[in-house]
């Protein structure tokens, strides 16, 4: 997992719980996993505009090559 070992993970928490507090901690998580599901889905979005596109750009491209031989 990104190369952090437990004891940096402990550290992270330690400083997020100092920094957030107990009692705002699920609040951060649940933004935080919102956040996260937000891009994902964004980014699921953009790939499947891009492969629209490149339909689009295709058949474009092989009407021109039939209008062309006949």
């Amino acid at each position: 997992m990104f190369g952090l070992g437990t004891q940096e993970l402990l550290i992270i928490l330690v400083l997020v719980m100092i920094v957030f507090g107990a009692g705002k901690l699920p609040q951060v998580g649940g933004a935080l996993g919102k956040g996260l599901r937000n891009f994902k889905k964004g980014m699921g979005e953009a790939g499947e505009d891009i492969e629209e596109a490149d339909v689009t750009e295709i058949e474009k491209k092989n009407d021109k090559d039939e209008k062309k031989e006949s």
